[in-house]
């Protein structure tokens, strides 16, 4: 039995009397995409949060390849090999595509007894990660703001996944895409997924999770209401159980079936 790259175990986080989550459960395998589907308010950002190490759980455990973690700081979730890749994506617009995938962390080289920034090994990384990402630069140093959004989301994924990434957490990374630039974003997914990384994905869209996902939890006022694998649950199933289920059916008759 494979052993999961990440498992979240009746997670609870409470904000004084505020209950975000209630006993939220979710694992990760190697080369899988487990989506985490949710509307607004489900409880989706906290519980990403909590997996990356910005929160504590208030009760519950995480285990990392089978080991049970302590995640003290974001730092100790990315040294467990837990990156995630936010909605804002932590980038400079004016700076160049390499130094946005370096990030401080560029290679450096030694003329003397002074040590400099290896430039052209950092290019010749930042291009060839992309590369294999699909996206094919013509010029590294170019402003990172001069990308579309789906680059500047493979420029994110690349670098994260370049330095040690075993589980990568992406934050709606389609919201706020057009067509093209979302097909590139779920391509870069799945050639992620290939190198055996395993791959949460977190969106209120659930044509994107279809297209992509292996396995599927639907949030609901930070409570799981259920997990399905890829052929068990049909797009049009995981939409009622994010819209509510039982209250949209409501809904519709009280509105004459017109919802």
């Amino acid at each position: 039995m494979t052993t999961p790259l990440i498992e979240l175990r009746d997670i609870e986080k409470h904000f004084g009397s505020v209950i975000a989550l209630a006993g939220v459960s979710l694992s990760v395998l190697p080369g899988e995409c487990h989506c985490l589907l949710g509307d607004n308010g489900a409880g989706k950002s906290t519980f990403i949060k909590t997996m990356s190490g910005v929160h504590m759980p208030t009760h519950g455990e995480i285990l990392v390849e089978g080991r049970k973690t302590v995640f003290d700081s974001p730092r100790d979730a990315m040294e467990a090999g837990i990156a995630t890749v936010y909605q804002d994506l932590a980038m400079i617009p004016l700076m160049s595509v390499t130094r946005n995938f370096w990030m401080g962390r560029e290679p450096q080289k030694r003329v003397g007894p002074f040590k400099f920034i290896d430039f052209d090994k950092a290019n010749s990384v930042t291009m060839e990660e992309m590369a294999k990402m699909g996206i094919h630069l013509r010029e590294p140093a170019q402003a990172v703001g001069t990308l579309s959004g789906g680059e500047r989301q493979t420029v994110a994924i690349s670098r994260a996944v370049y330095f040690g990434a075993k589980v990568l957490i992406l934050d709606e990374p389609t919201s706020a895409l057009g067509v093209r630039q979302t097909s590139n974003v779920l391509a870069t997914i799945a050639k992620v997924r290939e190198k055996g990384i395993g791959v949460v994905f977190i969106t209120h869209n659930v044509r994107h999770a279809m297209a992509v996902g292996d396995r599927f939890t639907v949030l609901n006022r930070g409570k799981t209401l259920g997990t399905a694998l890829r052929g068990e649950i049909t797009a049009e199933e995981l939409q009622d159980m994010m819209a509510g289920g039982r209250e949209l059916a409501d809904l519709a008759e009280v509105l004459g079936g017109t919802v």
